[in-house]
């Protein structure tokens, strides 16, 4: 669903929280450099803190958000968020929506501003259950559900720190994924751009702007009426190609409840986004007769970082 891949955004917001928050899939970890930097001394707010961010950290959450019940549906669900992030034996782990994405290249946090550009990569898992369940449109229901898609693929990022104010992150990355279930067997590319900063004491933005292109049998699979479904629900046949098939943004708040987002603790989160179905995904009965192809999301949740 485009913006259940959205809520990878989130669930890297809410899970980070305030500080360490990334852009992007795959920069799980917080900008407080690399073992090898020189000593750096804390920003002067968090000068007595006690990071907790160091070799080994996690972050535990749970969230919920307000998200369609499918693609192209105008009806909306309450879609909840478990979620885990951390950095384990020099591993990040970030969350990629149903899924998570490992960085194979996360160095270790400092106080220190990162010097030159950061790459991130390694490999990205994403389940998708789309027209699976809860599908609130009787019409559309009819169809029949869909197999759930186990899409196995890689993650690539290059991250930029001080672009406008110091220990702030501008990233650009790419996502490809392809299912490994039988279900679509289809090829997702999304290149992601990312930017993140720190906006008041204890608290971050991040904005996040994403496309999603895919193959034939991606866009056939969810999108294309064939000929039962047809008799079954009264929509005409359709069929459809890949293609652009989404473009979308995010904002993001975060806000540390001690206003110290160096010592770990609760955090809060909230989240508001729009998408845009293009193409076929917009042109389908699905979307076009039964749904809306502007899709929103609304979302918040609370995570502990230790």
């Amino acid at each position: 669903m485009p913006f259940r891949t959205t809520l990878a955004s989130l669930a890297l917001a809410l899970t980070l929280g305030p500080l360490a928050a990334p852009a992007l899939a795959g920069e799980a970890e917080p900008q407080i450099a690399r073992e090898d930097a020189p000593a750096a001394t804390p920003p002067a707010a968090f000068a007595f803190a006690k990071p907790v961010f160091d070799r080994t950290w996690a972050t535990i959450g749970i969230g919920a958000a307000m998200v369609p019940s499918y693609a192209g549906s105008d009806d909306y669900i309450a879609f909840p968020l478990p979620l885990i992030v951390g950095r384990i034996g020099g591993v990040g782990i970030s969350p990629n929506g149903p899924g998570f994405v490992l960085d194979l290249n996360s160095p270790a946090p400092s106080f220190a501003p990162r010097k030159g550009p950061r790459l991130a990569f390694g490999p990205a898992f994403r389940f998708r259950n789309d027209r699976n369940n809860r599908i609130r449109d009787e019409v559309v229901a009819r169809a029949g559900r869909l197999d759930p898609a186990l899409e196995i693929g890689a993650n690539v990022a290059v991250s930029f720190s001080g672009v406008f104010k110091p220990f702030d992150a501008l990233s650009v990355g790419v996502q490809a994924r392809r299912d490994v279930l039988g279900a679509h067997d289809g090829l997702i590319v999304e290149p992601q751009v990312g930017y993140r900063a720190l906006v008041g004491k204890g608290i971050t933005l991040q904005a996040h702007a994403s496309a999603e292109f895919v193959d034939d049998k991606f866009a056939g699979y969810y999108f294309s009426v064939n000929p039962d479904q047809a008799l079954a629900t009264g929509l005409p046949q359709f069929r459809a190609d890949g293609g652009l098939n989404r473009v979308g943004s995010t904002a993001i708040l975060a806000y540390d409840l001690d206003r110290n987002p160096l010592n770990g603790g609760w955090s809060l989160t909230g989240i508001g986004g729009v998408s845009r179905l293009i193409g076929d995904s917009a042109r389908t009965p699905f979307t076009a007769a039964r749904g809306d192809a502007t899709q929103f999301i609304l979302g918040t949740g609370v995570a502990y970082t230790f």
